[in-house]
């Protein structure tokens, strides 16, 4: 299972960021653990200054602006 934050002010970029990701996931059946977290000092803590920003098992792997759909089906491409 990966752990996934969303990063953001809760804006509809942010929902819609949060969005894109699960039907992803869901479309490749990989389980995830969503987590939209909007407290400023958390946020700045991960180093992202724009928003939305993306969080997988620990790793930023995006900020500012909504992740296309192609980005993200790669977060969820096997690992060899």
């Amino acid at each position: 299972m990966k752990d996934i934050k969303v990063l953001g002010s809760g804006c509809r970029n942010c929902q819609t960021t949060a969005q894109l990701i699960e039907d992803v996931a869901k479309a490749k059946g990989v389980a995830i653990a969503l987590e939209k977290v909007e407290a400023l000092a958390e946020i700045v803590r991960y180093g992202v200054m724009s928003t939305p920003g993306v969080v997988i098992d620990g790793q930023v792997v995006h900020a500012g602006g909504i992740p296309d759909r192609k980005q993200v089906e790669g977060w969820f491409a096997p690992t060899v």
